[in-house]
């Protein structure tokens, strides 16, 4: 509501110029570009994170996320819904290093022996509604230490027919990561790759199978 009261008082400051110089289509962008900041950052105060007064603003976007119970794995519907995830704002994609752009959402996991790790599903273009989901390890000031893909959407140019494939993906409670790809025509699993996540936190393979 505020942003839209925003705009509506800018188009008429715009409008009221008279014989002044008018802003250019570059300056009027610009403006509107500082109010969504504004509100933005607004958003993020309800969310219990304050970007100008908090000391670490991924700490506290971090603390206000859904944590995903373990074991978690791969369904139709949970990389399609995402069920128990947040938007990610531009502010906080920022300093994950990820596109400001387009729209990505989050969700936790439980910590355990120093493990803290967050699923973060990015949108693969922008207004797409198509999500790869990643899991990222974060060091002790929550940036970004190491990142694995779990699933990718389907790249259409591919040679590799989606019907044939699927990526599978679980999480177990022991902080296992597992990804298999299945052959539906031959209805059996063709690779899998198990992760573990080292002292280091950074994503290590322990073992392939099946190749």
């Amino acid at each position: 509501m505020k942003y839209k009261w925003c705009l509506s008082a800018l188009a008429l400051l715009v409008l009221s110029c008279g014989g002044r110089k008018q802003m250019s289509p570059e300056e009027l962008e610009h403006k509107l570009d500082s109010i969504k900041s504004i509100e933005v950052k607004e958003k993020l105060k309800l969310q219990g994170v304050d970007l100008e007064t908090s000391d670490n603003p991924l700490k506290i976007f971090y603390d206000s996320l859904s944590m995903q119970t373990l074991p978690v794995s791969y369904t139709e519907d949970f990389v399609r819904y995402l069920p128990g995830f947040s938007d990610i704002q531009p502010e906080i994609a920022r300093y994950m290093s990820l596109s400001a752009t387009t729209h990505h959402k989050a969700a936790c996991l439980p910590e355990s022996l120093g493990a803290r790790l967050i699923l973060i599903a990015i949108e693969e273009a922008q207004s797409s509604h198509q999500y790869s989901l990643w899991l990222y390890s974060l060091d002790d000031e929550y940036f970004p230490v190491d990142k694995l893909c779990l699933y990718a959407v389907e790249d259409k140019s591919d040679e590799i027919s989606p019907e044939e494939f699927v990526q599978f993906f679980s999480i177990t409670s022991d902080y296992e990561i597992h990804l298999l790809d299945f052959s539906k025509s031959r209805n059996q699993a063709q690779s899998e790759e198990i992760y573990y996540v080292d002292a280091s936190r950074h994503f290590v393979l322990r073992e392939t199978k099946l190749e």
